[in-house]
């Protein structure tokens, strides 16, 4: 059995002389929104996470010898509306925020996962949509604390 390397936090490896090689560790969405989890890199080496924040796509998180371990996140398929102007954007996405659900806005795009209650406002308003397989990256979890919910 491969020993298991316990993450407690994150080094500064940015600033790696030389070349070192990037070590990949592909997780889902959900699971580096944890900050307790366990992993195995594309080497094979084992690993805990016990953080005090969770990690994101693209954070390097451990290096030994050449090799710098890096976090990606892994793509997952959501549904893409293009949109042609700022004001389509931002109709779009207050429409989605409405539902509580994260959304990742792009230049001529707007991404959200899929979901029936994100399906009907979709269908209802006419709005075209496609599906894509990609690293989304809200700008919010969509879940809002149950005590956290309020409409003035």
């Amino acid at each position: 059995m491969a020993e298991l390397t316990i993450i407690h936090n994150i080094p500064d490896l940015h600033g790696a002389n030389g070349h070192p090689r990037r070590v990949r560790l592909v997780a889902d969405r959900a699971t580096l929104a944890k900050r307790r989890w366990r992993g195995v890199a594309e080497d094979g080496k084992e690993f805990g996470f016990d953080l005090d924040e969770a990690l994101s796509h693209g954070s390097f998180f451990f290096a030994a010898g050449d090799n710098r371990y890096v976090l990606e996140q892994a793509p997952e398929e959501v549904l893409e509306i293009p949109v042609a102007s700022l004001e389509q954007a931002a109709r779009v996405a207050w429409n989605l925020g409405n539902l509580h659900f994260g959304v990742q806005v792009l230049a001529g795009a707007v991404r959200v996962t899929e979901d029936p209650a994100v399906l009907q406002l979709l269908s209802r308003e006419n709005i075209p949509f496609q599906r894509v397989t990609c690293i989304f990256l809200p700008l919010s979890a969509g879940v809002p604390h149950p005590s956290h919910h309020h409409h003035g």
